[in-house]
């Protein structure tokens, strides 16, 4: 089905399979260091190796890490570029070590600065990562954002100039139904979701969606916030969910919402139930 949630890694980053076996879910997120420091992670020896060996002999089939929340391709600011340069490339290495294709990042903001400046920044700073990290096979997945405040990326057209400016093909994109809706994407029908759809084809190729993150949303349509809530308590509604379990069973799907007490397992029957019918 290829249906997960960001795991916690509390104890060890090997701990997230108990979550995803407790769960049945067949694919997984989960951060790699602490998200909200710039602090970088060395994973052990003896980690990487557990956590390879469980993965193997797991029923999840592909795992996503998100790249730490201080991250800013966008940014004019020296220091931040460069710090943004370093956490990433150590992204990248801590997923080599443990086996993880992928690495899911936000644009950034372009404060103090045009977005355009912003998305000639990231170009900038991706084509070098990339280049540091040329051996790997990792790929780095930008996801769209909500349009809050300088942020980039919250268009289907800056997402394709961040990507055809890299030009290389281990770039792709994640699409976050929150942040979509929140950003003016009307999704809400079976022929909004559609259109929406047909414009990131035309406009991005869903042949660069690896990972959709499903979430419902805490904001009206075009309201520019990144409130996410669960699925079908939100302003979003079932409908772009079911189409999404329909039509995209060959995505991997990542639930964000809220961590609240037994919500996981209750979102994640919500999901299948779409399905059960069809």
């Amino acid at each position: 089905m290829l249906l997960g949630v960001h795991c916690s890694i509390k104890g060890s980053l090997h701990n997230a399979f108990n979550e995803a076996e407790f769960l049945g879910i067949d694919t997984f997120q989960i951060f790699t260091k602490n998200q909200r420091q710039w602090k970088e992670k060395i994973i052990d020896p003896a980690e990487k190796t557990i956590f390879k060996d469980i993965s193997k002999q797991s029923n999840v089939k592909t795992i996503f890490s998100h790249a730490s929340y201080l991250v800013n391709l966008a940014t004019d600011d020296s220091r931040v570029q460069t710090l943004t340069h370093k956490s990433l490339i150590g992204e990248i290495q801590r997923c080599e070590d443990l086996g993880i294709a992928y690495v899911i990042i936000h644009p950034g903001s372009a404060k103090n600065t045009s977005k355009e400046t912003g998305i000639k920044n990231g170009i900038r700073i991706l084509k070098s990562i990339l280049h540091k990290t040329k051996d790997s096979s990792v790929k780095i997945l930008l996801e769209n954002t909500a349009g809050q405040g300088s942020c980039i990326g919250y268009n289907f057209n800056q997402l394709r100039q961040l990507i055809d400016g890299v030009g290389s093909t281990r770039m792709g994109i994640c699409f976050d139904t929150c942040h979509a809706f929140a950003a003016g994407y009307d999704i809400r029908t079976k022929n909004g979701f559609e259109t929406t759809m047909e414009e990131l084809d035309a406009t991005v190729g869903l042949n660069a969606l690896y990972a959709i993150h499903l979430n419902d949303s805490k904001g009206t349509l075009g309201s520019k916030l990144d409130r996410h809530e669960h699925i079908g308590k939100g302003k979003i509604g079932l409908e772009p969910f079911k189409q999404i379990m329909i039509t995209l069973k060959h995505i991997p799907k990542i639930l964000e919402t809220p961590k609240e007490k037994h919500m996981d397992a209750k979102n994640l029957n919500v999901l299948r139930g779409l399905i059960e019918d069809v």
